[in-house]
C-alpha cells in the first residue's frame, strides 16, 4: 500500500514514499528531500552463508549521471564504477548502521542507494543514509535501529545543519554526523583547523536534529514497520572454548605479551599447533572451528588486560605512543618525500608537482569539476606480511587516501601562491595499527621536502577503546590487536591551532559524549607530540627551493584581449615559442598565463618571447629592430613581434640619404627609436638617427 510520511529537516521538507515502487526487496522507500530523491532498497538472503565467521553486508551509493541532467564521459556513455566520492559515501553509511546489526547474523544483506534527482543544496548522501536507516527499520531484518545522519558546518561561527552549497563554501568544517538517539555512532570530518572544543559542541548541536530523524523513522515503523525475521543463531563451540582455555590460555597471553608483530604471530602459529595435537583426537571438526576460538580468547585476554590491569600487549601505559622516527629526501630523483614510522607501523609517501594542466577532471553528480590536489595510498600485502595478488585500490584504500587528503587540504597554498597540480602517494611499508595517520604525518614530510609552501604542519593519530557495561577505558595508538579487539577506532589529525579531519569506526552501539571528548583530548595531546618530538625536528618549514627535478613554474597575467596575439593564427606562435624554449604553457580565459618548464632559463625564455608579443611600445623606448620592408621614402621596422613602425629616409642617418638601399636592405637589424605613435590609427614613427645619438 502507497503511504508517505514528511517532516522537515533543517528547514526544508523531507518526504518519505514507500508501498509504490520495488516491491520484492525486504525494505524499500524513496526519500524526496526538497528536489533531491534517492531511493533506497535493502535485501537479505533467506539462510545465512556458509563458512564465514563475518556479517557479509553490502553497501552500494549509486551516482547517476541523469539525476543532474549529464551524460557520462568517456566512450561507453554509462555509468561504469563507482565514482571515489560514491565510494566514500557508501563506507560513511555502512560505518554507522555495521555495529547495528546482530553480531552472530551470517545472512548476505544488500543495501543499495540510487541517486535519481539532485539538488545541490540538499545533498543526496545524507538522504541516502536517512532512507537506508528507514528501508531497514521497517523491513524483517533483524537491526538495532534506526540512525539518523546529518551534515554539520561553523558559518560565520554559527552551527549549521546541512548548509546549503553556498554556506558550505563558507564554512570552516564540514562534518557527517550519525547517530542513534542516545549515542553517536559515525563522524566523518573535515575541518580548518577547529578546536577541539568547538567540534564537541558542534557534535552535541548535529545530535539533536539526529534525535528528532530517529522519532520520525520510528513513527514510521510504528505505522508500517514489518516483524523481524528469526535467524539461525552462529555460536562458537563452548565446550572447544573451555578445552582450549583450559589448556592454552597461558600459552596465549605468552604469545601475546610482546611489541613485535612477527614474534607474536610465530608464538601463535606454535600454540596453534600445540593446541590442535592435544585436542583433534577429542573434537574432530577442531580445523574448521579453532580459528574463531583462539580468535575468541585472544579478545578475551587483551580486554581483560586492558580494562583490569592497564595493560596493553606491547607493555605501553594507556597513553603512551610508540617510537617514532621520520626521515626526508630519501629518493634522488622524486620531487619530495618522507618517511614516517611509529612502531612498526611504517609509511613512505611521495611528492609530485606538475603544471596545472594535470589537475584530475571529475565527472560526478556534484559541482565540483576538478581537483588539483590528489592523495593515493595504497596497502599492498607484504605490508601485513601476507601474499596475494595486487588487483589495485580497494574502498578501504580509496577512503585512507581521502582521509589523508581531507586533512593536509586546510593547509596547501593557493593556486594563485603556488600555480602547481599536486599529487602524493602514500605506500604502506609495514602495518600494525593507523597507517592512515601514518601518511598524513609522511605526508606533511614530503610535501615539506618537496618545497611546499604549506601554512603548517599536519599530524594525525589514532584512540581505542574497551567498555564493559559502564566501564570504559581510551587509549591512544592502537596497534592492530587493540583495533581488532576494541571497539573504536577514533582518527584525528590536525595542526596545533586545531582538527583538520576525523574519522570515526565503532564495534559498540555507539559512543556517549564524555567518550567523544576524552577521544579529542587523548588525540590533541598526542598529535602536539608528534609534531613538537618528529615532525618539526626532522624538517622545521618547507625548503626553500623545489626539487632540481620539479617543473619551474613562471605566472604572468596579459590583457585577455591580447591572448589571440600570443596564440596566433592555428596557434602558430605559441607552437614556435614552446618549440624553441621547449616550455609547456598554459593560457586561461582571462589572461593568466602558467608557464613549466625543465629549468628556469626555458621559463624564462618563454615569459620573454610572450612579453615580447603583447608589450605596447612607448614613445621614447630604443628597440633593436629587423627591417621588413624598404620603400622610396624609408624603411618598416618591426621592433617586437607582429608590430612595425617607419623610419622615414630622412630620419635613417645624420648626413642625406639619397636611396634607402644606400644605408640599409631588408633582414638588417636596425637600432631606432619611438618617435611618435598616432592615437587615431596606431601608426609608430621610427627614428635610426635618434637612437644613434640617445646611445652615444
Amino acid at each position: 500500500m502507497f503511504r508517505t510520511f514528511e517532516t522537515v529537516l533543517a528547514g526544508r521538507p523531507l518526504v518519505i514514499e514507500t508501498g509504490k515502487m520495488a516491491q520484492l526487496s525486504n525494505g524499500h522507500c524513496l526519500v524526496r528531500y526538497g528536489d533531491t530523491v534517492v531511493m533506497v532498497n535493502v535485501t537479505a538472503s533467506r539462510s545465512p552463508r556458509e563458512g564465514i565467521d563475518f556479517f557479509p553486508l553490502s553497501v552500494d551509493y549509486e551516482e547517476k549521471l541523469y539525476s543532474v541532467g549529464k551524460i557520462p564521459g568517456g566512450y561507453i556513455k554509462r555509468e561504469g564504477k563507482p565514482s571515489e566520492k560514491a565510494i566514500l559515501t557508501s563506507r560513511v553509511i555502512d560505518r554507522p548502521i555495521r555495529p547495528l546489526f546482530p553480531q552472530d547474523l551470517r545472512n548476505d544483506v544488500s543495501v543499495v542507494a540510487t541517486v535519481l534527482s539532485v539538488e545541490q543544496d540538499n545533498p543526496p548522501e545524507v538522504a541516502a543514509m536517512i532512507g537506508t536507516s528507514i528501508a531497514i527499520s521497517i523491513s524483517d531484518i533483524p537491526w538495532n535501529g534506526p540512525i539518523g545522519g546529518v551534515w554539520l558546518g561553523l558559518v560565520d561561527g554559527e552551527y549549521v545543519i546541512n548548509p546549503t552549497v553556498s554556506q558550505r563554501e563558507k564554512s570552516e568544517m564540514l562534518v557527517t554526523v550519525a547517530g542513534t538517539a542516545e549515542k553517536l555512532v559515525m563522524i566523518e570530518a573535515g575541518a580548518n583547523e577547529v578546536e577541539e572544543k568547538v567540534m564537541m559542541e558542534g557534535l552535541k548541536y548535529a545530535h539533536i536534529t539526529i534525535k528528532e530523524i530517529c522519532e520520525f523513522v520510528n513513527s514510521i515503523v510504528r505505522e508500517i514497520g514489518k516483524p523481524k525475521f528469526e535467524y539461525e543463531k552462529h555460536e562458537v563451540n563452548t565446550e572447544l572454548y573451555d578445552a582450549v582455555k583450559e589448556f592454552a590460555i597461558d600459552k596465549i597471553k605468552y604469545a601475546l605479551d610482546t611489541d613485535d608483530k612477527n614474534v607474536r604471530d610465530e608464538r601463535m602459529a606454535a600454540v596453534t599447533e600445540e593446541i590442535y595435537a592435544e585436542l583433534e583426537e577429542r573434537f574432530p571438526e577442531i580445523r574448521l572451528e579453532l580459528p574463531e576460538v583462539v580468535y575468541k580468547l585472544q579478545k578475551y585476554i587483551v580486554r581483560r588486560w586492558i580494562l583490569d590491569e592497564g595493560k596493553r600487549v606491547d607493555g605501553r601505559t594507556l597513553d603512551q605512543i610508540r617510537p617514532l622516527s621520520a626521515e626526508v629526501g630519501i629518493l634522488p630523483r622524486t620531487h619530495g618525500s618522507g618517511l614516517f614510522s611509529r612502531g612498526q607501523t611504517q609509511v613512505l609517501t611521495v611528492a609530485t608537482l606538475a603544471p596545472l594542466s594535470e589537475i584530475q577532471k571529475l565527472d560526478g553528480i556534484d559541482e565540483e569539476v576538478a581537483k588539483r590536489y590528489m592523495h593515493h595510498y595504497n596497502f599492498p600485502s607484504y605490508s601485513v606480511g601476507e601474499t596475494r595478488p595486487s588487483r589495485g585500490p580497494g574502498r578501504r584504500e580509496i577512503g585512507h587516501g581521502a582521509l589523508a587528503e581531507r586533512s593536509l587540504v586546510p593547509v596547501l597554498p593557493s593556486e594563485e601562491e603556488f600555480p602547481y597540480a599536486i599529487r602524493l602517494v602514500s605506500e604502506v611499508l609495514s602495518s600494525n595499527g593507523s597507517t592512515s595517520q601514518g601518511s598524513v604525518c609522511g605526508s606533511t614530510l614530503a610535501l615539506m621536502d618537496a618545497g611546499v609552501p604549506i601554512k603548517t604542519a599536519v599530524a594525525g593519530i589514532s584512540c581505542g577503546l574497551v567498555t564493559e557495561g559502564d566501564r570504559y577505558v581510551t587509549m591512544v595508538d592502537i596497534q592492530g590487536l587493540e583495533d581488532f579487539f576494541g571497539e573504536m577506532d577514533f582518527k584525528v589529525a590536525g595542526t596545533k591551532k586545531g582538527i583538520t579531519s576525523i574519522q570515526v569506526d565503532i564495534k559498540n552501539d555507539g559512543l556517549s559524549y564524555e567518550i567523544i571528548e576524552e577521544a579529542l583530548i587523548k588525540t590533541r595531546d598526542a598529535r602536539y607530540y608528534i609534531l613538537d618530538e618528529v615532525l618539526l625536528k626532522t624538517l622545521e618549514k618547507p625548503r626553500e627551493s623545489l626539487s632540481q627535478y620539479a617543473p619551474k613554474v613562471t605566472l604572468m597575467k596579459i590583457d585577455p584581449d591580447k591572448i589571440r596575439e600570443v596564440i596566433g593564427q592555428g596557434g602558430k606562435v605559441i607552437q614556435k615559442i614552446v618549440s624553441d624554449t621547449g616550455a609547456k604553457i598554459d593560457i586561461e580565459d582571462d589572461g593568466t598565463i602558467h608557464i613549466f618548464a625543465a629549468d628556469q632559463k626555458s621559463g624564462d625564455d618563454a615569459r620573454a618571447a610572450i612579453e615580447a608579443i603583447v608589450k605596447e611600445p612607448e614613445v621614447g623606448e630604443i628597440y633593436n629592430g629587423v627591417v621588413k620592408t624598404i620603400t622610396a621614402f624609408g624603411a618598416f621596422v618591426e621592433i617586437l613581434p607582429g608590430k612595425d613602425g617607419l623610419v622615414h629616409i630622412s630620419k635613417l642617418s645624420k648626413q642625406r640619404v639619397e636611396k634607402v638601399e644606400d644605408v640599409t636592405k631588408v633582414g638588417e637589424e636596425m637600432l631606432v627609436k619611438v618617435m611618435d605613435i598616432d592615437a587615431k590609427t596606431g601608426k609608430i614613427s621610427l627614428s635610426h638617427k635618434d637612437a644613434i645619438e640617445a646611445e652615444q
